[in-house]
């Protein structure tokens, strides 16, 4: 394995002093509530207005968006509503009865509220809106809350909230950043307070959800969005070039790698990246430069399987495969956020439109984790039923086990129902002498 290309900085370095800021927000918020929550409104959004959004404003925005591009928001929420729908069929209630008399079970119970974050500053992610209030609506959540940063003088632009609107948000609030965070968790403005908090954001949104990861749940920790492309010799290096630079445009400290077993693929792709990157609008050009070159590698490796070992070490966000014989790959690989097979899809199709989940594990968290799903809103809750019939082994270990341990409360929990029960017949509870 050779690195072509080098990555010089690493995503957390830019991290010392937010965890700081936040703490100090966020207990500012939980002490002063809608007061202080607004105060941050006004400094950082830049936003005087109402900060529950009203039915008034919600149809004002959907006459707002041309029709093609409510179309367009109305495609992308059918492929995610129907893929989460899926998702949901395979969550299920159960029922086994472990020895005769004895029954257990489980049950698939949503949360009672949760809040959504959808980003709204550098871009107009109307796609975080879907991902997130869409799944939470298949899962069965009763009360879902979304936030947005609105714009000076706007609000939350037109098309956020009609998606927002669409997909079912019971609440929204023009609110951004920490502000919007902790309002959804400590349920200020006549909301429940979450249950969990999910989204993407920056880093001060992700640092928000971290500290009050405990309190309620989040769906991950998130750090910068990143992707990897494995390439051999029969994939098209403009694909790839282009695949790279536009994950790249996510922000300066987004790592891209491109992981290929053929040196003229990455000669070719290592050219024409700066070139495509230098045809992007300003913003986005600035990102993505500074991204391909602090964070972006290449690395050259000896056939298929070296490669699938390193992408499996790395666990990559978003993990693009352009090589012969999809099938192998589909089943050899095992740790990413999500898996993009073949040059005729690519993480673009999956940010905005295909149906899974674009809100996904980063740095490396896809070797034990998932990204989002209707499971995230979904507690799998347990259950248990026995005859007194079925009771009698039960106790009759359990107390000895109990005292085993030391724990004579629970052994006399057992023994109770023992005399109860059976009172009519003496058992030795005396835990079994360990030899040795």
């Amino acid at each position: 394995m050779i690195y072509l290309k080098k990555a010089v900085r690493t995503a957390e370095a830019d991290q010392e002093g937010v965890h700081d800021i936040v703490s100090k927000m966020l207990a500012k918020i939980a002490a002063g509530g809608e007061d202080a929550a607004r105060d941050y409104a006004r400094e950082l959004d830049k936003w005087t207005g109402e900060i529950v959004v009203t039915p008034e404003q919600r149809a004002a925005a959907s006459a707002a968006v041309p029709e093609q591009l409510k179309a367009d928001i109305q495609f992308a929420h059918n492929n995610v509503r129907r893929f989460a729908e899926a998702q949901r069929a395979t969550v299920t209630d159960c029922t086994i009865e472990i020895l005769p008399g004895l029954t257990a079970g489980q049950k698939q119970i949503p949360v009672s509220a949760t809040g959504c974050y959808v980003p709204g500053g550098r871009y107009s992610h109307v796609a975080s809106a879907i991902m997130t209030i869409t799944t939470a609506k298949v899962a069965g959540v009763p009360h879902i809350t979304a936030c947005s940063p609105p714009r000076p003088g706007l609000g939350i632009p037109p098309a956020i909230l009609y998606a927002m609107d669409l997909c079912g948000a019971d609440v929204i609030l023009s609110m951004g950043g920490v502000q919007g965070v902790a309002a959804m968790a400590n349920g200020l403005f006549g909301l429940p307070k979450a249950d969990i908090l999910v989204g993407p954001g920056n880093q001060y949104v992700a640092e928000a959800k971290r500290i009050l990861f405990g309190q309620i749940g989040i769906d991950m920790f998130a750090g910068p969005t990143d992707s990897m492309v494995i390439a051999d010799a029969t994939a098209d290096p403009e694909m790839v070039a282009y695949d790279l630079v536009g994950q790249a445009e996510h922000g300066y400290n987004s790592p891209v790698w491109l992981v290929t077993s053929d040196r003229a693929l990455a000669d070719q792709v290592m050219r024409l990246v700066p070139e495509l990157i230098e045809t992007l609008p300003e913003l986005n050009r600035h990102s993505a430069k500074a991204s391909w070159a602090d964070f972006a590698e290449v690395i050259l490796c000896d056939g298929a399987e070296e490669m699938a070992r390193f992408a499996d070490q790395l666990a990559p966000e978003h993990l693009h495969v352009q090589c012969r014989d999809l099938d192998w790959w589909l089943a050899r690989l095992k740790s990413y956020g999500s898996l993009f097979l073949g040059e005729e899809t690519t993480v673009a199709f999956g940010d905005k439109t295909s149906g899974p989940n674009h809100v996904l594990p980063t740095s490396g968290a896809a070797r034990y984790t998932g990204g989002l799903s209707v499971h995230k809103f979904m507690k799998t809750i347990t259950w248990q039923r026995a005859t007194r019939e079925a009771a009698r082994p039960l106790a009759e270990a359990t107390a000895r086990i109990s005292r085993l341990e030391g724990m004579e409360g629970h052994a006399r929990s057992a023994d109770i129902r023992l005399s109860k029960f059976f009172p009519e017949e003496h058992f030795d509870l005396r835990p079994a002498q360990v030899q040795g």
